[in-house]
């Protein structure tokens, strides 16, 4: 199915999940969504603002920034969880957007074996707990379907990176992680997009994450001993594996910034609604780029 089949749905249904009354017709709805994204700060090249306190990503032309409290609004405008502490790049020319945030878990060994078989299953055993969190916030429920791309490891970059197939009332999208290892803990950069365009979409964030690096002394490579060593692995950084301990306890508050930091499931509706930024930003139309919202041109 092409992005544009669902772009109006994704809209209907994130004015249905937010807290402001639906409008009663769609042009209404769709100039409503736009306002509000234009309202948020954006930052665009040649800036290089931060990513939590301990990285920067300098920005390219074709992609734009939100820093800690433009992302938190733009979740909760989106129909997801609010975080702290989380920051966006967001294309302007075509459907994808990410969310970056830090968990400071401490060094990560990267000498894990990775059972993708196994990981997959432990994502969809913890579905209940993610959506308990999620039906808290009166959200729709989220399911792990299956990998759009298994989870790999590189030891030259220290990044591991997978993807998640997801699922709800609304249809489905892609979650994919890059999770970036640091001397402290590990930087998670959640890319959001569609089946469809996964492969064009991927490659764009890629060359955009180029910009991406640790402050010095934050970076995996400088590491000493002294330093604080995570108990986790890079297994539990693709499950959340400490999740289910935690939920034992009965602390859900505890459990919900985990699943913040580790299972960021990011609903569907997001994407068809980027088709409003590449409007404001000024792309589409006489410029070449898509008028319909199809994206034919990054079409995998």
């Amino acid at each position: 199915m092409k992005l544009s089949a669902y772009v109006t749905r994704a809209a209907l249904a994130f004015l249905a999940i937010t807290a402001q009354p639906v409008l009663a017709q769609n042009d209404q709805s769709a100039t409503q969504a736009q306002a509000q994204f234009q309202a948020l700060p954006w930052v665009e090249a040649p800036q290089k603002p931060q990513v939590t306190d301990r990285a920067s990503i300098k920005l390219p032309n074709m992609v734009q920034y939100l820093d800690a409290d433009g992302t938190n609004k733009f979740l909760r405008l989106t129909g997801n969880l609010p975080e702290d502490d989380s920051y966006t790049i967001a294309s302007k020319n075509s459907n994808w957007f990410a969310i970056y945030s830090f968990s400071d878990i401490g060094y990560v060994r990267d000498d894990e074996k990775i059972d993708a078989d196994a990981l997959l299953q432990e994502m969809k055993d913890g579905d209940a707990a993610q959506n308990e969190a999620r039906r808290e916030q009166g959200l729709e429920p989220l399911t792990t379907v299956g990998w759009a791309v298994p989870p790999h490891y590189d030891k030259v970059t220290h990044n591991l990176e997978y993807g998640v197939i997801l699922s709800s009332p609304s249809g489905q999208n892609i979650n994919y992680h890059m999770r970036i290892l640091g001397r402290r803990g590990v930087m998670d950069a959640a890319l959001v997009t569609s089946q469809e365009t996964l492969q064009s979409d991927l490659a764009a964030f890629r060359e955009a994450n180029k910009g991406f690096s640790f402050n010095n002394d934050e970076r995996y490579a400088a590491y000493k001993d002294g330093d604080k060593v995570s108990e986790y692995g890079l297994a539990a950084l693709v499950t959340g594996g400490a999740a289910a301990a935690v939920a034992k306890t009965g602390l859900f508050k505890g459990l919900l910034i985990f699943l913040l930091k580790f299972w960021k499931l990011i609903a569907l509706g997001v994407v068809g609604l980027l088709v409003s930024l590449k409007r404001f930003f000024g792309f589409g139309g006489d410029d070449g780029s898509d008028q319909d919202g199809d994206n034919d041109r990054y079409a995998s």
